[in-house]
């Protein structure tokens, strides 16, 4: 039963250590040892492959968001604008 604490243990934090992979290589490259080391926890591991999956996923969704974001100009309706230079005009009154 020990043994096998031991080896659960192992998965979680190779699952864990696969995790933090899978998130740095959206941000940055890998070494030559954690590509290793990734591709051969993949190849095992079906819960990590979903998450890469979700995390593809995610990530593209993002860059979407943002690159739509950064294409649309924003503005503040008239009114808002006006709405806010009163409240601004009464806290300085104040």
């Amino acid at each position: 039963m020990i043994e096998r604490m031991g080896v659960i243990k192992k998965i979680q934090y190779d699952c864990r250590h696969a995790t933090y992979l899978i998130e740095k290589r959206q941000q940055t490259s890998l070494t030559l040892k954690e590509r290793i080391q990734l591709f051969i926890h993949l190849l095992g591991c079906s819960v990590c492959r979903l998450f890469l999956r979700q995390s593809r996923v995610i990530g593209h969704a993002l860059q979407h968001l943002f690159k739509r974001s950064a294409e649309r100009v924003h503005t503040l309706d008239e009114g808002v604008k006006r709405e806010m230079q009163e409240k601004i005009n009464e806290r300085l009154k104040n």
